[in-house]
């Protein structure tokens, strides 16, 4: 009988603990719906219809889905960004300073190449400059972190700032195209060196990026013991030094592994949809990983769902504006909105009754605690 109340009592545990980090988020996004209704009503816009046209514009046909799947891929990689550093406890936020160093990084290389080499090294010398590019600079966030004591989310999020005012200053100085005057931006790259789409698709090559990053990342995380020594260190620092575990080592790593992957976004990008180097890359898809990244629990695989979820949402900004004379920055708002739930849910953990351990009484039934 003993034996049948602890069997219970873990079972309910178990069931308990796995619906937490489900509802939790769940239901954050679901106030953020509710809330983002409200906002489109006092803008003079039925709220149904626009979540009608944003799922039109995101997933309504193959076209949608196409415009969804491209927006979506280089948000993979810039969540992740955010979500192995987590695991060490590290709020990284610079994922739009990496995701900018490593479109800057390589354009330099596709130019410095041109038609020297087939284009595949190219694109490949292209794609390594932008993961070191953006791995070195999420990893200065690190180790000041580590070694100096520096907050890394305000670090990270002024090493933005730098990268951003360090594209500008070369598109608009020594890598700047004459021929482009109203809008400064570098010589284009090599025709052989841009990244092309998927057969009979208009979906580029970076889908299969994210999601091969994505299952790496999360392999790594899980199933390795450099993942398992992370995931200690990030449990309790302390423990892990008097265990023996290299905490600079793992966090140099981990956030150098983090800012490769947005430093390949930006290279994507480049390389993918804008062919040159100019402000166009910072369109707020390393902000956005941010949001994707948490609303994942900074899990590797489910930042792809989450990914795609928001890459639809930034797919329907246009038709907001053209069916409901909303601003199309509109999306932007209903993210600022989802972010702010999902913030407001992390406070929530643990402190709800429902999902709370269930424990035996005196008399050996169970009764919650």
């Amino acid at each position: 009988m003993a034996s049948t109340t602890t069997q219970g009592r873990f079972a309910g545990r178990s069931w308990r603990e796995s619906l937490e980090p489900v509802v939790l988020p769940l239901g954050a996004v679901l106030s953020a719906l509710v809330i983002f209704g409200v906002f489109c009503a006092l803008a003079g816009a039925n709220p149904l219809a626009v979540y009608g046209s944003i799922y039109k514009a995101a997933f309504g046909s193959w076209s949608a889905w196409q415009n969804t799947l491209i927006r979506a891929s280089p948000l993979m990689l810039t969540a992740l960004c955010t979500a192995l550093p987590a695991r060490l406890g590290l709020v990284i936020i610079g994922n739009e300073g990496a995701l900018v160093m490593g479109g800057l990084a390589a354009v330099l290389a596709g130019l410095a190449l041109g038609t020297s080499l087939p284009g595949g090294l190219v694109l490949l010398a292209m794609a390594v400059a932008s993961l070191v590019a953006g791995g070195l600079w999420i990893m200065l966030a690190g180790a000041l972190r580590h070694y100096r004591g520096v907050n890394e989310t305000i670090s990270s999020l002024l090493l933005n700032y730098i990268a951003i005012a360090l594209m500008s200053h070369l598109v608009q100085g020594p890598l700047r195209d004459p021929a482009f005057v109203s809008k400064p931006s570098s010589y284009e790259i090599a025709e052989a060196a841009w990244l092309g789409n998927l057969p009979a698709t208009r979906i580029h090559w970076g889908l299969i990026y994210g999601l091969v990053a994505s299952a790496l990342a999360y392999i790594l995380i899980q199933r390795t013991t450099f993942g398992f020594a992370a995931r200690t260190a990030g449990g309790n620092i302390r423990a892990a030094r008097m265990a023996g575990l290299p905490v600079g080592k793992l966090t140099l790593a981990v956030c150098f592994l983090a800012g490769s992957c947005a430093g390949l976004a930006g290279m994507v990008e480049v390389a993918a949809v804008q062919k040159r180097l100019n402000e166009s890359i910072v369109s707020s898809y390393g902000y956005a990983g941010i949001l994707v990244a948490f609303v994942a629990r900074h899990n590797p695989l489910a930042t792809v769902l989450v990914s795609v979820l928001l890459g639809g949402i930034l797919a329907s900004g246009g038709i907001l504006q053209r069916s409901h004379d909303l601003p199309d920055a509109t999306v932007l708002v209903f993210q600022g909105i989802v972010f702010l739930c999902v913030l407001f849910s992390e406070s929530l953990y643990g402190r709800l009754a429902i999902f709370q351990p269930r424990a035996a009484r005196p008399d050996g039934a169970v009764a919650s605690v």
